[in-house]
């Protein structure tokens, strides 16, 4: 089954009162979707990775009084699931869509990454497209433009990620939930393999030390 894209409805699941109702609009709306694209890029980021990349369907299982602000899937090379690792995400806000890379807290490869930002702060600098954004925590919808980023704070964030335990490493692409982009799932499916391949070096980084 091709990925058909997200629609307007999906994007106002995730504004839904109450735990057990916003719960039930995600699992209605936008987790067939997040599965069919996790079937999808699977085999592509595979490929890419040189090792088998497995997808994660957030459950939001453990909550129990405040509904989620957020939604994703998740690959990693895991198939048991993706949080202790370096990771790839796609998810959606009430606001956007995120297409990331992602070391979050629970990962000890944080350290590991830290160490490669500090060091190539400047390569990276010029690597990483005007247009992505960068943040500190999976669970902040805003971030801040990477053309608004220069040497000096991504090695800011390097000292941050390695001293402060909760600080995390997010990079990639964010989509309106307006743009007409969203909701062609060919052109879609294409734009997440494209910024995977833009974060690939992030990736790859967040494991081996140079």
């Amino acid at each position: 089954m091709t990925f058909a894209g997200f629609a307007e409805q999906d994007f106002k699941a995730l504004t839904v009162p109450g735990l057990q109702p916003r719960m039930e609009a995600i699992s209605n709306h936008i987790r067939p979707k997040l599965e069919g694209l996790g079937a999808e890029i699977a085999p592509y980021l595979s490929a890419l990775c040189g090792e088998d990349m497995y997808p994660h369907v957030a459950k939001h299982a453990r909550r129990t009084v405040n509904p989620p602000r957020d939604t994703w899937v998740a690959w990693s090379t895991s198939k048991r699931g993706y949080k202790a690792l370096p990771h790839f995400e796609v998810g959606l806000f009430p606001s956007h869509l995120f297409i990331i890379f992602a070391v979050i807290y629970e990962s000890p490869n944080k350290a590991i990454f830290a160490r490669y930002l500090d060091k190539q702060a400047a390569a990276i600098n010029k690597m990483i497209p005007a247009d992505f954004y960068w943040s500190l925590s999976h669970r902040d919808p805003t971030g801040v433009p990477h053309h608004q980023v220069d040497v000096k704070q991504l090695k800011a964030w390097a000292e941050q990620l390695a001293t402060v335990k909760k600080a995390e490493a997010i990079c990639g692409l964010r989509l309106e939930h307006d743009d007409a982009l969203v909701r062609d799932g060919a052109r879609l499916v294409q734009t997440v393999e494209q910024t995977f391949e833009n974060l690939l070096p992030l990736y790859r980084n967040a494991f081996y030390t140079r």
